[in-house]
């Protein structure tokens, strides 16, 4: 409360971004959590809420006649355009913004009711479900209190041949010592994905226990003669990682590998990517030549093909040719939690289920340590270690689901719903950069977990066109990755649009009739319409209770 300026501002107008002609008169309040503009003027009241740890930037721009304008760029990809009548308003809510949405600490609500954290299920149950540990693969428990990678889990799966020496000699030469540990496990040919940071190579330099590594995992797979290395960067970033001491493995050295650079950007391109999309998006009334040739110039379909790509290279070597693969990047926590988590939604028709994509993101992003702190932008720190990584790949998936629309249990809105929380911080799944981070900060005693609440309103999230016998959930998928077969998707950078139709996605009409069906509703001369909802007010964002379908379907319309 402390960052708030003023409280409270009248007269203020909230600009339509398609038509900013029409605009709407009301007051804007600001909250310890919120700012909330509330509309004097409508019929029905109309209230717009924009969580504060959901802001991303905040301008002002030059005044104009009628005012100082101020621009609210959320994470979420909402964009408020106010016009603020009195100069020292502005300046005030300025300031307010800037401190509210980028805070110095991370702070925690005290929970109102006893919950166990579940976590979806702890790193070991992953495995598990893999049919681990066996023959070929144990549980290690030498990184136990963290003590040789910090950024790791505490329990990892490693060869059975791999010795405590071995493993400690090999986190060594990589990396902030994360060295090869199991992501993901094929009980029907024994291949498996690995991952790993970079090896600390240089030009020259060699390490025997990491050679010995790569050995052990190779023989963790009875029917492969090679291992598959995976270098995630471009060749031309990797051989420049060389002069600083770091690098990629030698094929001289390690015996029996066959070594494949990939060429996904690092997270600098995939940043500027981003945003200039997000421009192309914030265009009015764009030609379709400003559209398509920003969108193109932007290159952010062909950064989500380059890590689909990489997925399917990945699925192929383990379904089809039984080769095991080790897949890193730099520091393994980027492109490596890609590429690794597309694979496997490609490879496992388990991950394609709504529990199982929720075992995916705790597997090989939360419990892996991706750096989400810092790539989310949850605090305030270096603009430059911002990257929409995570982004991309509920990108890839949503791609996926166009092309098998029959696949995934979880529908658009679960994806959108997601997104939404990794910003928002209401959940503390996505909270600090690591499980260590995660430990010290107590975030499963403070905090609730997004996955509960999601498993709770599953209805919400349900694909009303998934089969669990069908073709397209069995066994591996095989997408296209030919440029036309890319999509635009609108249902998340556009969803906030006002009048853009249709709002909502063709999952949305096929659950509404299901309802009806199932309820034992009348037959209906015509086909149902759903009400689109008020502008701004995307429920997931704003509070734990989420509307249920029937809530969601109100206004069903003959």
């Amino acid at each position: 409360m402390e960052h708030i300026r003023v409280p409270k501002v009248e007269k203020v107008r909230l600009l339509d971004r398609v038509s900013p002609r029409r605009s709407r008169v009301g007051t804007l309040y600001l909250t310890a959590t919120h700012t909330i503009f509330v509309e004097e003027e409508a019929e029905v009241r109309s209230e717009t809420w924009v969580l504060h740890s959901l802001v991303s930037s905040v301008e002002k721009q030059s005044p104009t006649a009628s005012g100082f304008p101020l621009i609210l760029h959320c994470k979420n990809f909402q964009s408020l355009h106010l016009i603020v009548a009195q100069e020292q308003d502005c300046q005030d809510v300025l300031l307010s913004l800037q401190r509210l949405s980028q805070p110095g600490k991370l702070g925690f609500q005290a929970r109102t009711k006893a919950e166990r954290f579940p976590g979806c299920c702890r790193m070991v149950m992953c495995f598990l479900l893999m049919g681990l540990p066996n023959s070929l693969w144990k549980l290690s428990s030498v990184n136990q209190q963290y003590k040789v990678s910090d950024t790791y889990p505490a329990d990892l799966f490693v060869p059975q041949s791999a010795t405590p020496p071995v493993i400690v000699g090999s986190s060594k030469f990589r990396s902030r010592g994360r060295f090869p540990t199991l992501s993901y496990y094929s009980k029907r040919n024994h291949a498996a994905i690995c991952r790993s940071s970079q090896p600390l190579s240089g030009f020259s330099a060699r390490c025997l226990e990491d050679e010995q590594m790569l050995e052990a995992i190779l023989r963790s797979n009875p029917h492969s003669d090679f291992l598959y290395v995976v270098d995630t960067r471009p060749k031309l970033n990797a051989f420049a990682n060389r002069a600083a001491g770091k690098g990629y493995e030698n094929e001289d050295n390690y015996a029996n590998i066959k070594f494949q650079f990939i060429g996904i950007e690092n997270i600098h391109v995939m940043r500027n990517s981003q945003q200039k999309m997000l421009e192309v998006c914030e265009l009015r009334s764009p030609s379709m030549t400003d559209f398509l040739e920003g969108l193109e110039s932007s290159g952010w379909l062909k950064h989500i093909k380059a890590v689909l790509d990489a997925g399917i290279f990945i699925a192929k070597a383990v379904a089809e040719e039984g080769v095991s693969v080790l897949v890193h990047c730099s520091d393994g926590w980027d492109r490596t939690a890609q590429v690794c988590s597309v694979a496997s939604l490609l490879l496992d028709p388990y991950y394609r289920t709504l529990r199982g994509f929720m075992v995916l993101i705790e597997k090989d992003w939360i419990s892996f340590g991706h750096k989400f702190t810092h790539r989310c932008n949850h605090l305030a720190g270096d603009p430059k270690e911002v990257s929409p990584v995570i982004d991309q790949v509920l990108e890839c998936t949503w791609q996926l689901m166009e092309q098998f629309p029959c696949a995934f249990e979880f529908n658009e809105r679960f994806l959108i719903t997601i997104h939404s929380h990794i910003y928002s911080c209401q959940y503390g799944n996505f909270i600090g950069n690591n499980q260590r981070e995660r430990r010290q900060l107590g975030v499963c005693e403070r905090t609730h977990s997004l996955w509960s609440h999601l498993y709770a309103h599953q209805t919400d999230y349900l694909n009303p066109l998934y089969r669990p016998r069908h073709s397209q959930t069995q066994g591996q998928l095989r997408p296209s990755t030919a440029p036309h077969c890319f999509k635009f998707w609108r249902g998340l950078y556009n969803r906030f649009d006002r009048g853009m139709h249709p709002r909502q996605s063709v999952e949305d009409y096929l659950s509404a009739i299901k309802e009806e069906t199932e309820a034992g509703a009348s037959p209906r001369k015509g086909p149902s319409l759903i009400r689109a909802p008020q502008h701004g007010m995307d429920t997931s964002c704003l509070k734990p209770a989420s509307q249920t379908a029937a809530t969601r379907n109100q206004g069903l319309q003959t």
